[in-house]
């Protein structure tokens, strides 16, 4: 419940999508109804309700022609962008940050509590991923290096501009505090559990793809997986690979676009396994899936650590090798997976648990206390 006379502004990269950090941004708005949001980008009608309902203040990149779209293309101006929202009426803001949010500035008695989703992938470990030669050409490639580096030790500066940091998996606050140097207590983020359940369906002969379209998703290795495997895949989502995607895909993968809530879930149901091919930083989608009673294959890295169980709720592959993921596939279509065992699991994620965890520790930063420590999960410092 939003604390008496509090004013709150939450800031968020962009609004341009309900992906796993727009949903951690929904809850936050449950709590804080009157809370200002303060964003670089917001396409009208892309976030729920809930979202919209707010006061949504945007940057100037807002008034670009073609911004919505092509927002993505003015990474370096973000440092700029963020740094110009005003933020000193506030008592309190919360950012939700997988890029710069957490970044924005305050000043005097206003207190900076930032929820990380992840540092700034590109700008550290993934460079070539998203800008290296195959993606972008040599000469371009060449001349964003050193921007990118020069993004990445802005980055690492304005890392105190937060009062404290909450994040989303243990494997991220280890990179938080290889990268910021700072502490981050785990509360791991919402999953509609009500929402995502099973409904009796019959599992049908396909894996499934729930996913951004973006480089380090590397959606093509449950492509040539499934091939091998003999296995139809749907992929559904949306984003900048969708083309070349497309051109690869081949017989018996259906790119399915963007999908409703309902018809993702009716999906998930259906499916004989949902398929998580690159490392993740935590990761809704296996959760939702378990949810609703299907087996995960992962990679074995990352968040997949702490949100599946190996043999249990689905099958962590040890290494990044197409032949290996192949195999898992096999095999977690033949197995006899326990559906009631992983919902079960999965209902240890749920939505409710996450706003009174996150509650309970803004209260406790708010009070000068210790925050609480999730149930079954220390939290991590350095």
């Amino acid at each position: 419940m939003e604390t008496s006379g509090l004013r709150v502004a939450l800031v968020h990269d962009w609004l341009t999508g309900m992906r796993g950090g727009e949903k951690v941004l929904e809850v936050l708005c449950e709590l804080y109804p009157r809370a200002d949001i303060h964003t670089l980008v917001h396409v009208p009608g892309s976030v729920s309700p809930i979202i919209e309902a707010h006061r949504i203040r945007t940057s100037f990149l807002q008034h670009v022609p073609l911004a919505a779209r092509y927002y993505r293309q003015c990474l370096l101006l973000f440092p700029v962008l963020i740094e110009r929202f005003r933020l000193d009426d506030y008592d309190l803001v919360v950012s939700s940050s997988h890029c710069v949010a957490k970044s924005a500035l305050t000043t005097g008695p206003t207190r900076h509590i930032c929820y990380c989703h992840t540092p700034m992938r590109y700008a550290w470990e993934q460079f070539d991923a998203y800008f290296g030669p195959a993606r972008v050409g040599g000469v371009r490639s060449a001349l964003l290096r050193p921007a990118l580096a020069a993004l990445a030790r802005w980055d690492r500066a304005t890392a105190n501009r937060p009062h404290a940091y909450l994040t989303n998996s243990r494997h991220v606050a280890s990179r938080i505090r290889r990268y910021y140097n700072r502490a981050a207590a785990v509360v791991y983020p919402p999953v509609n559990t009500a929402f995502y359940h099973p409904d009796g369906t019959m599992p049908r002969d396909y894996a499934l793809v729930v996913s951004a379209l973006v480089p380090y998703k590397r959606i093509e290795r449950a492509i040539e997986a499934c091939r091998l495997a003999r296995l139809p895949l749907k992929i559904v989502g949306s984003g900048p690979e969708f083309g070349r995607l497309r051109r690869v895909a081949g017989e018996g993968v259906e790119l399915l676009g963007t999908k409703t809530d309902e018809e993702i879930r009716d999906l998930y149901r259906g499916a004989a396994v949902v398929v998580l091919p690159g490392e993740e930083d935590f990761g809704i989608v296996p959760l939702e899936a378990q949810a609703c009673g299907r087996p995960v294959v992962a990679l074995g890295r990352g968040g997949a650590l702490e949100t599946i169980v190996d043999g249990v709720t689905g099958i962590l592959v040890p290494d990044e090798s197409i032949d290996a993921l192949a195999d898992a596939l096999q095999h977690a279509v033949r197995h006899p997976f326990d559906c009631v065992a992983i919902r079960q699991h999965a209902l240890a994620f749920s939505r409710e648990r996450f706003a009174v965890q996150l509650q309970a520790h803004i209260d406790a930063f708010l009070g000068g206390r210790p925050g609480p420590e999730p149930a079954g999960q220390a939290a991590v410092s350095s």
